[in-house]
């Protein structure tokens, strides 16, 4: 399941994720805290890393200025 629709929107799953990145988190702490399953927030995650919206240091993700704008 993509985080990003084709027409660059958040789906609901990468927005409960972001909003837990608003302080940097584990995959384990974003699945734990969203109730998500953890296959689907590391993949989203790194897709979200790829479109700029969160980066990864040490293990623990944080939103960029562009992830905080698509909130």
């Amino acid at each position: 399941m993509a985080c990003i629709s084709a027409d660059g929107t958040l789906t609901e799953s990468a927005r409960r994720m972001l909003g837990v990145l608003q302080h940097p988190a584990s995959p384990e702490e974003v699945a734990q805290a969203t109730g998500l399953p953890l296959f689907r927030v590391r993949s989203g995650l790194r897709e979200m890393a790829q479109a700029g919206l969160v980066e990864e240091k040490e293990g623990r993700y944080a939103l960029t200025e562009a992830g905080r704008q698509k909130l």
